[in-house]
């Protein structure tokens, strides 16, 4: 006969027990495995944002170095052009100031033969005067070719233009191999402009070279090391709050404004007044001499009393005519007037250019503080450190207890170094 046994209660809440530990066992499993990964992806997305910062960052400064060697590389364009130009007028002056000599000393000896051949005492006086004004004027035309050396100032436009030319090409070089250029490179191509300027000034009054020196050197055209690695070791003070504009800038940008319009545009324009007046003179006084010199060899063949003052007369007011004449053309004082004029629109337009920006009052809409005062130094051939050094000196030249004669020198300076 058959037995039928039920399971005992024990075993059976053991079963039980068992199963539902080895299903909290699962249950926490699973839990703690999407929880692991999920810590693991916030590192990730903390790890990701800042590395997206730090690219932001370094995406940012790269921009500015490109855009800051592409203004330097505009700048030195325009050298080029500037060198190139004056390099050509200043070889014209060679030309036509050899010429104009030259055919006055030759009139000068004609006349001085002719003299000596004169079978007439009336002849003689008239002609040792005007071969002696014209040896006289000669003279002094000689000294001051001798001094200024035209064809040494066409040469240093010439050789300064090749290096400016290299230059250019060596700054689009660095932008087109597709590296990412440093703040390091902009200074280097800052401080060879600089360094150029220096070599091959081109203005004439003040910064020309000495053409007679006691010593001989070769000619430097290149930033010193010591320079380089002193003025790397300057940094930028100023606290600089949005778009690298800060108070301490926008107050050197004014003053810069100041000293543009107390000294470089008021001279400019001074210097231009007076090319003005000089070629007036001179375009007036030559045909007047010219006309004088004709009515006087009109009367030559008057009444006999008469016709050795209007022989004199004739000779001596066509001698100063083409004096006059040789003055005007030769030293192309017209040229003068006009440089002087486009200089002093230069400044105006620059401290328009700085107020304009100084106006806008939402700084994010402004170019770059950093690259607008790059930019500033770069038209005044300045270097960022002298920018500042400027600004400073006119700053404490407002003060009314500013004393110190040094600092008062420097404060007389001209903003611009390049004209």
């Amino acid at each position: 006969m058959a037995t039928f046994q039920a399971p005992k209660v024990g075993t059976i809440q053991l079963i039980k027990n068992t199963n539902c530990k080895n299903m909290v066992k699962g249950l926490l499993s699973m839990a703690a495995q999407y929880t692991t990964p999920t810590n693991t992806d916030d590192r990730r997305s903390t790890t990701m944002i800042r590395d997206e910062d730090d690219s932001t960052v370094a995406t940012a400064n790269t921009a500015t170095s490109i855009s800051e060697l592409y203004m330097i590389a505009d700048a030195v364009a325009d050298r080029v052009e500037m060198h190139t130009n004056i390099g050509e007028q200043r070889d014209n002056w060679n030309t036509l100031l050899l010429t104009s000599i030259n055919t006055i000393t030759l009139t000068a000896a004609t006349m001085s033969a002719i003299s000596a051949a004169a079978t007439t005492n009336l002849l003689l006086p008239s002609l040792n005067l005007s071969s002696s004004l014209l040896f006289s004027a000669a003279a002094g035309m000689m000294v001051l070719m001798n001094k200024i050396q035209p064809s040494q100032l066409a040469e240093e436009q010439r050789n300064a233009a090749r290096l400016l030319k290299q230059l250019h090409r060596e700054i689009q070089t660095t932008l087109a191999i597709g590296g990412i250029p440093a703040p390091r490179d902009v200074r280097d191509a800052m401080e060879k402009v600089l360094a150029l300027d220096r070599a091959y000034p081109l203005p004439l009054l003040g910064a020309m070279l000495d053409k007679f020196p006691s010593k001989v050197e070769p000619t430097v055209w290149w930033p010193s090391q010591e320079q380089q690695e002193k003025k790397r070791l300057l940094g930028n003070n100023n606290n600089v709050e949005k778009n690298g504009w800060s108070e301490q800038l926008e107050d050197e940008m004014r003053q810069i404004v100041g000293v543009l319009r107390r000294k470089d545009s008021e001279e400019y324009m001074r210097l231009g007044k007076l090319a003005l007046k000089i070629n007036k003179i001179l375009a007036v006084t030559g045909p007047l001499l010219a006309g004088i010199a004709a009515v006087g060899s009109a009367f030559v063949g008057s009444a006999p009393s008469h016709r050795g003052l209007a022989l004199g007369v004739s000779l001596a007011a066509g001698a100063l005519a083409s004096v006059v004449n040789t003055l005007e053309h030769g030293g192309q004082v017209g040229m003068v007037f006009e440089m002087y004029r486009n200089s002093a629109g230069f400044f105006k337009l620059l401290e328009e250019s700085i107020e304009a920006t100084l106006d806008q009052k939402d700084v994010e809409k402004r170019e770059n503080g950093e690259s607008y005062e790059l930019k500033v130094a770069l038209q005044l051939g300045r270097s960022l450190s002298e920018l500042r050094d400027l600004a400073s000196h006119a700053s404490s030249s407002s003060n009314p207890y500013y004393c110190s004669s040094r600092e008062a020198e420097a404060s007389d300076e001209f903003a611009s170094k390049l004209f």
